[in-house]
């Protein structure tokens, strides 16, 4: 069979002397299966990031449990690997026990050199459990502007920074000259791009409790939608591929590693792309080893690539006017007749190789594997489908590759490893030291949020506006008001968020909501003022809650995501006062991008009738349903519970958007997977 360029297998050129090994940065392989585990050995990776089976932030890869990763860890020390292993799922208040229990018993029998984490708690729980390993903070922490780089690097333990995607290259190089020394910076250089900001996006979670914080997104933005006669993947991104644009963080040496996204994906993904990425890393001035590694990465059957806002003076857009992001190969359209379609195979078809019919995000797309070789010039036949009459001109995707050479490779490591010294371990007995609750009883507070300063606001009802210039200049009442600092600060912002703030102080204002932890960093005196951490902090139990009072907070406005039980319990080791959102208009998702031709204030539909619209405000895009978040039915369960503080965002409905009537419990009923 002609096995066609797939089977090209690339000479790995030696790294070129002229770049200095310590400056170097790390290209780290995603795994979320043994066998991606292994591709990423057989390239050569430098460090690899897994999850495990629970507390992990893409909980639909298969992931490991602890005897399989214990093996492929010991395994990858043989072969100069470092494991990093992810626990950065948001963690409920009942689950505490369980993420303590698993981080002794991780790094008892794995030893991962470090830990990426989203939730405070698990830096509280390091310090509890001994870990000696590295913290890093994953990207849903959303760690934005320069300044919180002095604030982390205080924190224990915590080594790394791994950077939004939606940086440029330059807004990446302001943040490298405010990083302190001893903390490091990570990129992410190829792989899925989401709509929202990361740790800033409820879509999934508010059509049914499947929140992308704990791993559980069900992806709509993958959707179509339509808008008035229009409908298009409003808000599907193509994959992220710098490609040869990476030799520029070869001039930041802040940049520690170049992080490569797939969970997700199979092991033919993990290889090409860690072997690209580390022939441009080694290799930039070489312009064949350039085009090697671009041939390997149009043969990583990801989606099609884009350099996105990288490039600050030619941002590409990473939503395609056509709307089409399909993940895979698309290897031809079906032929033939209705009752025999086929396609016919352009290039070799291995055995185990995985093909997709159709968009993913279509409900009737199905999956094929190849149970054995087909040439070029063959023809492969489709079964009759359930749900199509005709399967004519659908497209056929090649989605994962079982290349042989590369099994050889895998097949080889596979035999190096060795069984799990210790079978069924004693369970933990790990017991988390919990904080002191906070008990001083005070009457509740029902606090309104507004967009914009009401001309009538006269100072006797306790408001929070949004901190933006507008409101800033909104009156003489500013003393008597809660500030709300904006869920995302850009790198750009924060002279202007800094001055904002200052002022205000100048004024005589005390009370400030952020709505992000490392918005602590513009309070040099925290003590003097009172501070409470905001919703998008998205905390969610007591060990967090802690550790936001070590930061010099006052309180704790909860994640809006729990349900009720998790609501219920978290004030009873609270060592803050908690508040929660009740009411309003709660956004779907935060982006700094708006598809061509989506028009804001303006409805759109779903396939599923579900109503939406777009608004614009100091350049981040608000996503919003025409529903209403509403939990005042169970405000008196809640005080009775221990919150004392109430919001209500008051949030204008576009004039052309029509108010859907229906329950706004959110997770309250179903709970947060």
């Amino acid at each position: 069979m002609d096995e066609g360029p797939f089977m090209n297998t690339p000479a790995i050129p030696q790294p070129d002397p002229a770049i200095e090994t310590p400056a170097r940065p790390v290209v780290l392989a995603p795994a979320g299966s043994k066998a991606s585990f292994l591709a990423a050995l057989a390239a050569g990776a430098d460090a690899v990031y897994c999850g495990l089976k629970q507390l992990s932030a893409r909980m639909e890869a298969r992931n490991f449990t602890l005897d399989e990763l214990a093996a492929l860890a010991d395994l990858a020390r043989r072969k100069g690997t470092r494991v990093f292993v992810t626990l950065n799922s948001l963690i409920k208040p009942d689950e505490i026990e369980l993420a303590g229990a698993l981080l002794v018993e991780l790094n008892r029998r794995v030893g991962p050199e470090a830990l990426i984490i989203q939730d405070p708690a698990l830096i509280e729980l390091a310090g509890q459990t001994g870990y000696k390993g590295e913290l890093h903070l994953s990207t849903l922490t959303q760690v934005s502007f320069p300044a919180a780089l002095a604030l982390i690097k205080r924190v224990r333990g915590v080594t790394r920074v791994v950077l939004p995607r939606e940086l440029n290259v330059d807004e990446i190089r302001q943040m490298a000259e405010a990083c302190p020394k001893g903390l490091g910076l990570e990129v992410f250089v190829h792989g899925a791009l989401c709509y929202g900001v990361s740790g800033r996006c409820y879509w999934s979670s508010m059509l049914g409790g499947k929140s992308g914080l704990r791993g559980r997104c069900v992806q709509p933005c993958r959707r179509l939608y339509r808008q008035g006669e229009g409908e298009r993947r409003f808000f599907s991104c193509l994959d992220l591929s710098l490609d040869v644009l990476v030799r520029l963080l070869l001039t930041i040496p802040a940049v520690k590693g170049w992080k490569i996204e797939g969970r997700k994906k199979g092991p033919h993904y993990v290889y090409h792309t860690v072997l690209a990425y580390k022939i441009l890393r080694d290799h930039p001035s070489d312009g064949q080893a350039k085009k090697e590694a671009i041939r390997l990465l149009k043969r990583a059957l990801g989606r099609e690539g884009t350099r996105y806002g990288f490039l600050p003076q030619r941002p590409i857009h990473p939503i395609p006017a056509d709307g089409q992001t399909a993940s895979g190969m698309l290897l031809g359209k079906l032929t033939g007749t209705k009752s025999h379609p086929y396609l016919k195979v352009r290039e070799g078809l291995f055995e185990g190789d995985v093909l997709r019919l159709g968009y993913e995000d279509e409900t009737w797309h199905m999956t094929q594997r190849i149970t054995r070789p087909f040439p070029p010039g063959s023809r492969l036949y489709f079964p009759p489908h359930p749900e199509k009459k005709s399967l004519l001109d659908l497209p056929v995707f090649l989605i994962d590759r079982r290349d042989p050479e590369l099994k050889k490779k895998m097949d080889a490591l596979e035999r190096e490893m060795e069984k799990p010294k210790e079978k069924n371990p004693p369970p933990s007995l790990f017991r988390a030291k919990l904080p002191a609750p906070f008990r001083i009883k005070t009457s509740p507070v029902e606090q309104k949020v507004y967009r914009r300063l009401p001309a009538h606001l006269t100072g006797k009802e306790e408001t929070g506006v949004w901190l933006t210039e507008e409101n800033h200049r909104g009156g003489t009442s500013a003393g008597k008001l809660w500030w709300w600092l904006p869920p995302v600060l850009w790198p750009g912002d924060e002279e202007r968020q800094r001055s904002l703030v200052e002022g205000l102080i100048k004024k005589g204002c005390r009370r400030f909501v952020l709505n992000a932890p490392w918005q602590a960093a513009f309070f040099p005196y925290p003590e003097r003022l009172e501070l409470w951490a905001g919703p998008f902090c998205n905390i969610s139990n007591a060990l967090a809650v802690s550790w936001i009072k070590s930061l010099g907070f006052s309180g704790v406005v909860a994640g809006p995501e729990l349900g009720e039980k998790d609501y219920l319990s978290l004030p009873r080791n609270s060592p803050l006062p908690l508040g929660m959102v009740l009411s309003g208009y709660w956004p779907l998702s935060l982006s700094r991008i708006l598809a061509e031709g989506l028009k804001t204030r303006i409805p759109f539909q779903s396939p599923k009738g579900e109503t939406a619209w777009a608004v614009e405000r100091e350049g981040l895009y608000w996503i919003y349903p025409n529903w209403r978040l509403d939990l005042t039915p169970y405000r008196s369960v809640l005080q009775r519970a221990g919150y004392r503080r109430f919001i209500h965002f008051l949030e204008p409905l576009p004039p052309k958007v029509p108010l859907k009537e229906r329950p706004g419990f959110w997770n309250w009923k179903v709970g947060l997977f």
